[in-house]
């Protein structure tokens, strides 16, 4: 393929999906990531985008967010190894929330083995991932479905949500970096994420390296408020996501790092020795991680009484 073949593809791409990693690109135009990143900055000079850490933009600063289809089919093997990682943070009998996104879609897909759990969600596609898994409750928000996601966003979503307490939450976004945490494209859609936090005692967010750096408009969950980060392996050259994985760390995120092939599924040993913490300090409510393992790196067990007030909660929110 020739460079303006290439460059072309490579515009196309990133004009449909508003941001695409590196990575991405170099396995649709079949070259190597070097030979992309000069189309890039090729492309740049132009102004027809903008260079990100690993990745490309639409020009103007901030991105914008794609539609689900556009979503789907990016970072496939980084959200599977994310998910299953992140799914060894979850115990059975839990109540936990989990918000929209394509890389919560595949954490629920592994939750679905969880006996005894409670599973509150905005998300069609969570939700029906979940539908047929005889061992998990399911309770929906009420609200508005926002189509381009499947979600349900708006007061009714939020208003649903109040009063709601739950162990942990697993979010997903459009960006994250230490200055602002996590954020989204999206003002109804950060609303209802907002909710979803107030309602956990812990924040775990899922995200891929491609979003390390990457800024958009509305803040969901300030970095101060993010219990752990669950990512993939950023490639060796990307310098921005390693200074802004440390840098996360640095303001005590708990990071656990993913292979790309993904752990054995439920199988804790092989995702503990995939996690590689940056050695924060502990965070407010939290137990220090120590010699248990990845389990010990969070609060797991809670006193049964306190238990069954989350789950009484959940029950009156299923009944509104």
């Amino acid at each position: 393929m020739f460079a303006a073949e290439r460059r072309q593809l490579i515009l196309e791409m990133v004009r449909a999906n508003g941001a695409v990693s590196l990575r991405e690109l170099a396995r649709v135009v079949q070259t190597s990531e070097v030979t992309v990143r000069r189309d890039v900055r090729a492309l740049e000079a132009e102004g027809l985008l903008d260079r990100r850490h690993g990745g490309a933009v639409l020009p103007g600063g901030f991105t914008r967010e794609s539609g689900f289809p556009q979503k789907s089919h990016l970072a496939t093997a980084e959200k599977t190894a994310i998910a299953d990682l992140a799914a060894n943070f979850v115990e059975e009998g839990e109540a936990i929330v989990v918000g929209a996104g394509t890389t919560t879609q595949e954490l629920a897909r592994r939750l679905a083995r969880v006996p005894g759990l409670t599973v509150v969600t905005n998300s069609l596609l969570v939700a029906q991932a979940l539908a047929h898994a005889n061992r998990v409750e399911v309770v929906m928000t009420g609200g508005t479905l926002r189509g381009s996601n499947y979600a349900l966003v708006g007061s009714g979503a939020e208003q649903s949500l109040q009063g709601l307490r739950v162990s942990r939450a697993f979010l997903s976004g459009s960006g994250l970096t230490a200055e602002r945490g996590l954020s989204t494209s999206n003002m109804l859609s950060a609303s209802v994420d907002r909710a979803l936090v107030q309602a956990a005692s812990e924040v775990v967010v899922l995200a891929d390296h491609t979003k390390l750096g990457t800024d958009t408009m509305f803040q969901t969950v300030p970095t101060d408020v993010i219990t752990r980060l669950v990512t993939d392996d950023p490639p060796a050259h990307d310098d921005r996501a390693h200074t802004e994985l440390q840098a996360l760390a640095d303001q005590g995120v708990q990071i656990a790092v993913a292979g790309a092939t993904g752990s054995s599924g439920g199988d804790e040993v092989p995702a503990r020795r995939q996690q590689r913490p940056a050695l924060p300090g502990p965070r407010r409510g939290q137990v220090p991680a120590g010699g248990a393992g990845l389990r010990a790196a969070s609060v797991m067990g809670e006193p049964g009484a306190e238990r069954e007030r989350e789950r009484a909660r959940v029950a009156d929110l299923r009944r509104r």
